[in-house]
This record gives C-alpha cells, structure tokens and sequence, in this order.
C-alpha cells in the first residue's frame, strides 16, 4: 500500500529522530560533566559542579515526542505489532472488511485521543501551566507535540481506511493487509 501524505510522515519521523539524538546528547553531555567533576576530585582538586538542570525532565519530554511522532511512520512502514493468526486465515473478502473494521476502530480511538490532546493543550495554553520539576517548561508545547503525533496517526489510519475500503467494494479478492510490504516500496 502507498501513502500519499508520506513526507509528512517522513518529517514526523525526522522529529522522532531528533528527539532521540537530542536526548542522547543531553545524557552524554550530562555524564561528562560528572565525569570531569570525578576526574577533579580524583586528583585532588574541587569539583566544577557543572550541570544540566531538569535534564531528566527535557529527557522524559523529548521521549515522549520521539515515541508520539513516530506513531505514523511505524504505521505506514509496517513496523506496528499485529496478530494476524486469526486474520491469515479468512478469505480475503472477509478479511479485507475486518480490516476495514479494524482500521475504523483505530481512527476512532486515535481521533478520540488526538481531541482529547488538543483540548488539553489549549487549556493548558489558556491557563499558563507549567510543569512542576526544576523547569519551568509550558505544558503546552509538549501536549502539542503529542496532538500532532495523534493527528499524523490519524492521518495515515485515514489514508489506509479509505484504500482497504476502495479494495473491499471493488475487488476484494485482490486485498492485502494494509501493513502488507507494496512490491514497489521494496527497495
């Protein structure tokens, strides 16, 4: 199955990245420093006390953002856990609408969580909340990070949705599941 909309799920996926490598970077720079401070101690010298405030709080944030911006791109890549003991064994007609099924569930639930999201983003925007830890981060901006992680999951269960339901009424026999490899996205 190709998806039309996958640069975006390419950029979010290139956030996720982000998130990752910057995470790693805050760790190791956070190490170093306690390392350095050792090594001071060690030979008799005074500890430098460097440090990176609230960097588990940054770190847990980024975490976050990394696992929610990903969620479209793991999709289209086929890349989600899925049980399909039961699913492999149907026909394809019945097994291209309980795939339909399956995907409707998906889209409900997913948009159901995404408004949730952004309805707390916004009162979290309107209030001015901000996290309790050492930083005083705005909860928004992390709450809007996980909207638009939602929202590209929806996205892409919507664009599947829409394909597997074009297959089942048309020609259900030549379904495939929707996390099923395209012989053209085989590099």
């Amino acid at each position: 199955m190709t998806f039309k909309f996958n640069a975006l799920y390419r950029l979010g996926a290139l956030g996720a990245a982000a998130c990752m490598v910057t995470i790693c970077a805050l760790i190791a720079l956070q190490v170093s420093f306690r390392l350095i401070d050792a090594l001071l101690v060690l030979i008799g010298m005074r500890r430098l006390g460097l440090g990176i405030t609230g960097v588990s709080e940054i770190a847990s944030y980024l975490l976050v953002g990394a696992t929610f911006l990903g969620l479209a791109y793991t999709f289209v890549h086929h890349a989600h856990i899925r049980v399909t003991l039961l699913i492999s064994r149907l026909p394809s007609a019945i097994r291209a609408w309980f795939e339909v099924f399956c995907l409707l569930v998906a889209l409900a639930i997913s948009l159901l969580l995404g408004y949730g999201l952004v309805e707390l983003a916004r009162e979290s925007r309107m209030f001015n909340d901000v996290s309790s830890g050492f930083l005083s981060i705005p909860l928004w901006i992390p709450q809007t990070v996980l909207a638009t992680g939602v929202g590209l999951l929806c996205l892409a269960l919507a664009e599947a949705l829409v394909t597997t339901l074009r297959i089942a009424i048309r020609e259900p026999s030549r379904f495939r599941e929707a996390t099923a490899t395209d012989d053209s996205e085989i590099h």
